[in-house]
């Protein structure tokens, strides 16, 4: 069985105390990265190189000024080409400060709440409103360079306008999915889903293998190879996952775990210990401290 503390070890270091960031990155070298997740939502604006994305069991071929809307715990990876050269602009956005920014006819992050429903993390500009975001992208890492008078407050108002404009993608009228943008394993995506959103029920190898009608081991095997972890340590991961984001909503401790699927708080709290180093209830005590962040990809 995956060591699971092995895998949060692996994952993720350091936190984000502000807001949001935006890096401006452009290299080019051999590196490899292994599946991880964050604690924050992340934007990633594709300007040139040769880059696949793996984000929750799909694979998208990245073409210049596509957009991927990584969701906070989506698990992903960058496949790069070390022979050609990497740029992109990528924005690490902390969840409540989006939320804070809506009111009752604009909800910021109704981008990211679609890409979860669509299983589709990919945006693929028309040329227009690849003009505009061009343009505020400029005018947003130019503000954040500068040091003149009301440069944070241009900053903010320059990234609430792109966030604004990305928003509009995913109007009814405008949203167009390009399917041939991704390529996936249809009945490993089922199954992500339905993990996703039922992980306080029986999501053990047994029944999910009878409920998608195939053998336990086949599933097993099919999940790592499409994915990169095991069905186990994926449903356990995701669990604490949301346990976590129940606890820094107020949820108490304990149900918190059952709402999880953890009906044994022992096994909750041991899992619990080995992902992130602490108790449970240290954690929910100390949960507003910031938001966890690896290097930028």
């Amino acid at each position: 069985m995956e060591d699971i503390s092995q895998i949060s070890n692996e994952m993720q270091t350091g936190y984000l105390h502000q807001n949001f960031r935006l890096f401006h990155l452009k290299d080019k070298k051999n590196q490899e990265f292994e599946f991880h997740y964050h604690d924050f939502n992340k934007i990633i604006i594709f300007l040139s190189g040769n880059v696949t994305y793996l984000v929750e069991g799909k694979a998208y071929d990245l073409k210049p000024w596509d957009i991927l809307l990584i969701n906070h715990h989506d698990i992903h990876k960058p496949v790069i080409d070390p022979e050609t050269t990497y740029e992109r602009v990528v924005l690490w956005l902390q969840p409540d400060y989006i939320k804070a920014q809506a009111d009752h006819a604009c909800d910021l992050t109704q981008c990211f709440t679609a890409t979860t429903e669509k299983s589709f993390n990919l945006i693929r500009l028309n040329p227009t409103l690849q003009t505009e975001i061009q343009t505020l992208l400029q005018q947003l890492e130019s503000s954040l360079e500068s040091r003149e008078f009301g440069h944070e407050l241009l900053s903010h108002s320059y990234f609430l306008q792109f966030m604004v404009y990305l928003n509009r993608v995913f109007l009814p009228e405008t949203y167009q999915l390009d399917a041939s943008a991704s390529r996936y394993d249809q009945q490993i995506t089922e199954i992500l889903t339905y993990i996703n959103t039922h992980l306080g029920e029986d999501l053990s190898n047994e029944s999910l293998a009878d409920r998608f009608y195939v053998s336990k081991y086949y599933l097993m095997h099919k999940f790592k190879e499409t994915t990169g972890y095991t069905l186990h340590s994926y449903v356990q991961q995701k669990r604490l996952l949301h346990s976590a984001d129940l606890m820094r909503g107020g949820t108490p401790v304990l149900k918190a775990a059952a709402l999880c699927g953890f009906s044994d708080y022992s096994t909750f709290l041991r899992a619990f210990r080995k992902f992130y180093g602490i108790s449970p209830k240290t954690f929910s005590l100390s949960a507003t401290d910031g938001y966890k962040f690896p290097v930028a990809q």
